[in-house]
């Protein structure tokens, strides 16, 4: 019985430490990609806090009506042009 007994524990011991050591690695190697997604996540959010900015310098007035008089030919209307309108 203890001829038997003490392979079976052997065996039982390197495996639990082979499955340990995958188990560490594995864990390593998750939190690097982890690292590397967060790293990723914090650059997108930088260029979206620069996008955002940029939006909002373009969609400004002076912008606006600056591109639709230079690339629309777009101008005011004069007084006696107007029309208004009552409800």
């Amino acid at each position: 019985m203890k001829a038997l007994l003490i392979p079976l524990l052997l065996v039982a011991v390197v495996t639990t430490a082979i499955g340990a050591t995958f188990a560490r690695h594995q864990s390593r190697k998750l939190f690097n990609e982890l690292q590397y997604l967060e790293a990723d996540r914090d650059a997108m959010n930088v260029e979206w806090g620069q996008l955002q900015l940029e939006q909002s310098t373009h969609t400004t007035h002076g912008k606006v009506e600056n591109a639709a008089r230079k690339r629309l030919g777009m101008r005011i209307p004069d007084p006696e042009q107007a029309v208004i309108l009552y409800q």
